[in-house]
Formats: structure tokens, sequence, C-alpha cells
């Protein structure tokens, strides 16, 4: 018998109870046939539905490293949406005279 996919809870995992997309999905979604983008997306899916504009830069690549916060940082951060990670570089690199 085949075991069931778990999610880091515990909880089970199935791509079937993923939510339904809705006409403003649709309409901010990029449409490519082939390959070949036939309409270019006018947004994108942020933590709480689509976000219209670009995303927010990636234009450097970073070190991925592990580092403990305050949880009320990372909640301060995470409030502002799409890019907190971003922010909280912008924000050390300031604090180190970089920026």
């Amino acid at each position: 018998m085949a075991e069931i996919e778990r999610d880091a809870d515990g909880n089970w995992i199935d791509p079937d109870d993923a939510p339904e997309w809705t006409d403003e999905m649709f309409d901010a979604a990029e449409i490519a046939i082939g390959g070949k983008v036939i309409r270019p997306a006018t947004g994108y899916l942020g933590p709480d539905g689509v976000v219209h504009g670009t995303p927010p830069s990636r234009s450097q690549t970073g070190e991925k490293v592990t580092l403990a916060l305050d949880v009320e940082v990372i909640d301060r951060f995470r409030a502002d949406g799409p890019g907190w990670q971003g922010r909280i570089n912008e924000a050390l690199r300031k604090a180190v005279g970089l920026g």
C-alpha cells in the first residue's frame, strides 16, 4: 500500500485540495502557448491573493544562511507583504553602512 504524503505538520496533502482559481487570478496570469508568451502577466500571487504589478526584485543572488531573528521582527517585515526578506536585507545593509 502506498504511503500517504504529509506536510510538515503531519497533515495530508492532496493536490485536489488546492483552491480553485478565481477570475482575478486568470486575468493576471501569463498566457503562453508552446513557450511563446501570448499575453504577459499583469500581477502575481501573493499571500493574500493576486498582487498587481511586478514581483519584488531579485536582481542579486545572495548567500543562503540560517539566521535566528526575533519573531516580532519577522512579523513586522512580513506585515508589509511580499519582498519582506529583501527589506530585511536592505535594513541590515543600512545598519552596517552599506546602504
